[in-house]
C-alpha cells in the first residue's frame, strides 16, 4: 500500500528559469499565462503571479509524471491530480506540495485509498479497497499505518474492532451474512524464532491470535404477522348452527 514515487519527484524551483513564452508584468517578471521548459527538461504550461507558479497549471515532468491542478507561489496547494511513473494516480487537495485534505489515490494494482491525507500520508479516516480480494477496511488511519477503531468488510463477513500497526488487537467481532456474530479477543503471540535472530526482529515476529469468546444465537429476521381476531359476524356463544 506504498505511494510508489510519489515524494522523489520534485519541481524545478523559482530560481530556474529556462526558456519562457508569454505574459510578463511591467516589472520583467512572469505574470500571467505562459509556459516555461526547464533547464532538468520538465514543461510547465499555466499561470504565473509576480515570476512564480500561481493559480491552474500543467507540470510535466521529463520522466512522465504529470500534474495538473492548483499552485500557490510555486508549490501545488488546492485541488490537483498527480500521475505518477509508475502509473498510479492521485486526485484530491495539495497544502505546501503535499498530498494534504481529502483525496484519492488508484494504486498501480487497482487498489484504491479514499478519505483523508496529511503531509503525504493516509491519516485520519479513510477507506482501503483491495482490488484483488475485494475486502475493504473502513477505519482510521495515523501517519500511513491502520490504527484505531475500524471495520475489515470481507465478501461475506466483517471483522469489526481496533487495529494497531495493520493488524487487529483487543475486543472485537465478527459479523457474518448468515446473521450470527462471533466475539472475541485478538491476543498479540511471540512466533517462534531461532537464536540467531536479531532482538530488533521481534516486533516483526509478534502476530495477532484470534480468542473467541462467544457466538450469539442465529437471529434471522422474520416479519410479524398481526394476531388473528375474532369475527364480529357468525352464530353467538350460545348458539348453534342448523337449529331454529
Amino acid at each position: 500500500m506504498s505511494d510508489l514515487g510519489s515524494e522523489e519527484l520534485e519541481e524545478e524551483g523559482e530560481n530556474s528559469l529556462g526558456e519562457y513564452e508569454g505574459e510578463r508584468n511591467e516589472a520583467g517578471e512572469r505574470h500571467g499565462h505562459g509556459r516555461a521548459r526547464l533547464p532538468n527538461g520538465d514543461v510547465y504550461e499555466g499561470q504565473y503571479e509576480f515570476g512564480q507558479r500561481n493559480g491552474q497549471g500543467v507540470y510535466k515532468f521529463k520522466n512522465g509524471a504529470r500534474y495538473t491542478g492548483q499552485y500557490l507561489k510555486n508549490k501545488k496547494h488546492g485541488q490537483g491530480t498527480f500521475i505518477y511513473p509508475d502509473g498510479s494516480r492521485y486526485e484530491g487537495e495539495w497544502a505546501d506540495d503535499q498530498r494534504h485534505g481529502y483525496g484519492v489515490y488508484y494504486y498501480v494494482n487497482n487498489d484504491t485509498y479514499t478519505g483523508e491525507w496529511f503531509a503525504h500520508q493516509r491519516h485520519g479516516q479513510g477507506t482501503y479497497l483491495y482490488a484483488e480480494t475485494g475486502s475493504k477496511y473502513v477505519g482510521t488511519w495515523v501517519h500511513g499505518q491502520q490504527v484505531g477503531a475500524a471495520e475489515l468488510i470481507h465478501l461475506n463477513h466483517r471483522y469489526q474492532g481496533k487495529f494497531l500497526n495493520k493488524h487487529p488487537v483487543g475486543p472485537g467481532k465478527y459479523v457474518f451474512d448468515i446473521g450470527c456474530e462471533q466475539h472475541g479477543e485478538y491476543k498479540l503471540t511471540d512466533v517462534e524464532r531461532g537464536d540467531e535472530e536479531e532482538e530488533e526482529e521481534t516486533l516483526a515476529n509478534i502476530i495477532p491470535k484470534w480468542k473467541a469468546t462467544q457466538i450469539t444465537d442465529l437471529a434471522l429476521w422474520t416479519p410479524t404477522l398481526p394476531e388473528k381476531q375474532p369475527s364480529s359476524v357468525g352464530p353467538g356463544p350460545d348458539e348453534t348452527l342448523g337449529e331454529e
